[in-house]
């Protein structure tokens, strides 16, 4: 018989994702003006990982559309060879789903939801779910890796997880 575990999403910080990746955001990032003073430079947001044979850094963008709430979590994946970042080109929330390394395979999932301007990037080999909008289609501004090798791990989950927004949401 199949069971399904249940999670609640937390409010994205950079002190509870740093064992998995960056937030991207400008709030408390270093940053200095440019262009004679008419542009802010928020600096070094996130730290890009691109190895193995011909990589390469891309730039993409993505449409995602919303899944339906509770968001059911049947499957994970990581890039062995690269981190991936996503940035939203809109205010709306997002899900970010992580899970720790566990011998090879995914542990626990832990959610998170963004705020207005958060984006993550993803360490490389950092089990990870998929780009999930909340309630609007979204477009994202995705940083990975290119080149040759296999750079995608899946692993479906035995029993799905249920993930639920915070009561604020």
């Amino acid at each position: 018989m199949m069971r399904i575990s249940t999670l609640t999403a937390a409010p994205l910080t950079r002190e509870a994702f740093a064992p998995f990746g960056e937030v991207i955001e400008a709030a408390g990032a270093h940053h200095f003006p440019i262009n004679n003073g008419r542009c802010e430079r928020y600096h070094d947001l996130a730290r890009v990982e691109a190895t193995g044979e011909n990589a390469r850094v891309l730039i993409n963008l993505f449409h995602g559309t919303p899944y339906a709430l509770p968001l059911r979590l049947d499957m994970v994946e990581r890039h062995p060879l690269g981190s991936q970042a996503f940035y939203p080109l809109s205010t709306q929330p997002f899900f970010v789903v992580v899970c720790a390394d566990e011998a090879g395979k995914p542990g626990a999932p832990r959610a998170f939801v963004t705020a207005p301007g958060q984006g993550v990037n993803y360490h490389r080999n950092v089990w990870h779910g998929v780009l999930t909008p909340i309630g609007l289609p979204q477009d994202f501004i995705v940083v990975d890796r290119g080149g040759d090798g296999v750079n995608l791990e899946e692993f479906f989950f035995d029993d799905p997880w249920e993930i639920h927004l915070p009561a604020s949401n």
